[in-house]
Order: C-alpha cells, then structure tokens, then sequence
C-alpha cells in the first residue's frame, strides 16, 4: 500500500520544537527586558553622562526644580535642560572642574549630553506634568526626596496600580499648587478644608477610565 505522508512529514514534530522553542526564548527575552530595573525596579539608579547632584543643587542651594525643567507647568513634559541652561552657571563656576568635562566638550561640539532616563513610563500611557502640578501634586510625591540624591533613583513604581491609588483617592497626595515644588512641605500642614476647597477651585477629578491614560 502507498504511503500516504512523505518522508518529510517525519520532520514536522522538529519543526513544531523548534518553533515552540523560539517562542519561548523571545517571550523570555521579552520578559527579561521589560522586567528589567530600567522598566519595572524601585531603586533604578543607572550612571549617567555626567554626575549630577540634585542633592548640590536641589537641597544644598535650594535651586527651584523649575530653574532647570522650566516647561513642567506648561507641559506634558518635565523638560532635560538643554546644555546651555548648565552653562549660565557652569560658563563662569566650575571652569576648571574635571568632573565638568562632558558639560564643556557638549558646549563646544554643540551637542546635547546624553542622559538616560530614570522615569520611563510604559509605551501608550499619557501623563501631563502640568495638570498634576496644577491639581497640587508636588514633585515629590512622584520623584521622592531628590533634593538628597546624589544621584536621581526611581522610588516609585510607576504602575498602573500605584497611579490608580492616587486617582481613586487624591485627596492625601494634595497640596498648596504654590508648594509643588517644596521638598521640604509636609501634607499635614493641608488641613482637610483646604484639600476640598482645592478640589472645588481647580475642578480635581481625576476618574480611573481607561482613556484618561491610554490615548
């Protein structure tokens, strides 16, 4: 009697192996990366182009974080300072630092340094800087204590979970919008009076509907 496969078709369960083998090595690539500090980790501290101490600048001077991220009240997003905002101090302070090296051969070559960022959110989620600062969510509440990092670490997780406890109850996370930035303002100091004339003032209703962050 004929055969009714050919040869080849001994060669099918291999191929199904070796397809179901390949998937499991992307998905656990996949898994690895994106499970990676830079995406998921509390404590994500990488080194960047250049050290800078928020703690020096933020803390020790008491430089406004709006000095350097000067769109965040106008914009989605917390602006890098470009290299020029550096050197307003930096052209006359520091000249002859090593550790300001990057900085000087960025000025001359124009180019901009190249940081890496620390709060990465996930693709397809939209966050607007602006209306948080407007609603009164200070700096803090989202970036920690930066004033006293020498180097900046991510200390929130930035989860859909941790975004939604504030939308559902924003109430704890408010303050006076003029204290944003403060690092050293304490929530308690915001009497429950205050927090509900501000929501009544600025129309604070954040919602929790998948299209207010997924656009």
């Amino acid at each position: 009697m004929a055969q009714i496969f050919s040869p080849t078709a001994n060669r099918v369960p291999l191929y199904i192996l070796g397809t179901l083998a390949l998937l499991t090595a992307v998905i656990i690539g996949l898994l690895w990366y994106y499970g990676s500090p830079r995406y998921l980790e509390v404590g994500y501290r990488p080194p960047q182009p250049m050290e800078y101490s928020h703690k020096l600048h933020a803390g020790d001077l008491g430089m406004d974080c709006r000095y350097c991220h000067s769109q965040v009240e106008f914009s989605r997003h917390a602006n890098i300072p470009s290299v020029k905002v550096c050197m307003n101090c930096h052209g006359i302070i520091g000249q002859d630092n090593p550790r300001l090296l990057p900085l000087r051969e960025a000025w001359a070559s124009g180019e901009p340094l190249q940081w890496i960022r620390v709060h990465d959110l996930p693709d397809f989620v939209f966050f607007d800087h602006a209306s948080h600062l407007y609603a009164g969510v200070g700096c803090r509440n989202c970036h920690g204590r930066v004033d006293q990092m020498v180097r900046v670490t991510l200390v929130e997780p930035l989860s859909m979970a941790w975004c939604l406890d504030c939308h559902r109850n924003p109430e704890p996370y408010l303050g006076p919008p003029e204290e944003v930035t403060n690092m050293l303002w304490q929530p308690d100091r915001f009497t429950a009076e205050a927090v509900a004339q501000l929501i009544q003032d600025r129309d604070i209703s954040p919602g929790d509907q998948c299209s207010i962050c997924h656009r």
